[in-house]
């Protein structure tokens, strides 16, 4: 005997060539049970349709910050996602990002901007130990949403430090951050890089950075590879762990970063390290 959804299906692939009722009467089903079938599997069609848009719309964000809603739906256009600026302004909304040059900034002291010099000027290498320090947020798709993953990477050994996953990208992320930051490291006249996101030129993080000590430095505007090794972080851990999980769920997916975080930093041998670990290098340098 079909199943109610297997007959359900049959009804919607012959509608159009048989009344409605005359279907439900022979698959024995009632018309109002077709009816909210039909609903709900369109309500979860458009549920997933905006979960992948999200997706996109969160990858272009990575690099071009300065997109507000009516560029952001010309480059989904570009990438074949036909969607009105409507709903485009909604999904930014709910994912709170926008235009970092539409963001109006309060003074700060006698100061209009709380922008940083870039002082690390892509200078990656060569750096010793707790010397610069780089930081970026970046998203994690779930059944449910997506869940946002904050770290801080030391460029001496490219050693993630510390790190943060939360349901929202704000402000408050970006500070827990910190907080384990500094409960690990002495981070007085250590340099802090980041991008220009809304959280790492707020007031509270601007003053957060000069009270412990430490040297603040900005990219410039939608210059993704200004904060180029944080980004190759994220992107080693969503192509070799985040990508290949079959449970999205929001419990495997944080499960999936502390395992990988910990495999990059004491198992993963770099070239760059002598093919050492990041943590394997940094003690057999400090030998």
């Amino acid at each position: 005997m079909p199943t109610y959804s297997d007959r359900y299906q049959i009804i919607e692939e012959m509608k159009d060539r048989y009344p409605i009722t005359w279907l439900t009467k022979m698959a024995k089903l009632e018309r109002s049970g077709y009816y909210k079938w039909l609903k709900n599997g369109k309500v979860s069609l458009r549920k997933h349709n905006d979960i992948v848009l999200k997706e996109q719309i969160l990858a272009i964000h990575q690099t071009h910050k300065m997109y507000g809603y009516p560029r952001m739906k010309i480059a989904l256009w570009d990438k074949g996602f036909l969607v009105n600026h409507k709903k485009v302004y909604r999904l930014m909304s709910e994912l709170g990002i926008q235009s970092i040059i539409r963001k109006k900034r309060r003074v700060w002291g006698n100061r209009l901007s709380r922008v940083f010099d870039n002082v690390l000027e892509r200078q990656f290498k060569e750096r010793v130990e707790n010397e610069v320090l780089v930081t970026d947020i970046t998203y994690l798709p779930t059944k449910n949403g997506f869940l946002y993953l904050s770290a801080v990477q030391d460029l001496y050994n490219n050693e993630i430090v510390a790190w943060r996953i939360s349901k929202r990208n704000d402000l408050e992320l970006v500070m827990d951050t910190l907080q384990e930051l500094t409960a690990k490291r002495n981070v007085y006249r250590s340099i802090i890089h980041s991008d220009q996101g809304y959280q790492y030129t707020s007031i509270k993080y601007h003053q957060t950075v000069e009270q412990l000590g430490m040297i603040g430095s900005h990219s410039r505007k939608g210059n993704c590879h200004d904060n180029a090794c944080i980004e190759s972080f994220f992107s080693h851990f969503k192509s070799e762990c985040l990508y290949l999980l079959h449970d999205y769920s929001e419990e495997t997916v944080r499960q999936a970063v502390e395992q990988y975080i910990y495999f990059y930093n004491y198992q993963r041998f770099q070239k760059r390290l002598n093919h050492l670990a990041p943590i394997e290098y940094r003690h057999q340098m400090a030998a």
